[in-house]
């Protein structure tokens, strides 16, 4: 369960970036709109990774929410904002994913 917990803070976190890009993108009312998302987003993430580090271990716990938040932000970034998706920066997301996988496997 505490595994779950902290899969869906990760996805929070994809989830403040994605609307922290879209409020720099717009103005009044809407990147007020977009900021309130961010701030929400920014709190349930926070909490839930702190649920998370109630039973995990912290260093790994912290590595695997950033990772989630990182490779998440990345491919948003090349769904939704036309990132480039050269072969580097997929290889690199793909060692980010198997190391968060590995940290997994690993812990106790």
């Amino acid at each position: 369960m505490n595994w779950l917990i902290l899969i869906v803070a990760g996805l929070f976190e994809v989830a403040f970036t994605t609307c922290l890009s879209k409020a720099k993108e717009t103005t009044g009312n809407t990147a007020i709109s977009w900021m309130v998302g961010f701030f929400l987003s920014l709190i349930i993430s926070m909490y839930l990774l702190y649920k998370a580090t109630q039973v995990l271990p912290m260093g790994t716990a912290y590595a695997v929410w950033t990772g989630i938040g990182a490779v998440g932000t990345v491919l948003i970034g090349i769904l939704f904002f036309k990132e480039s998706t050269d072969f580097w920066r997929l290889f690199f997301i793909f060692t980010l994913i198997g190391s968060i996988i590995g940290l997994k496997v690993v812990s106790h």
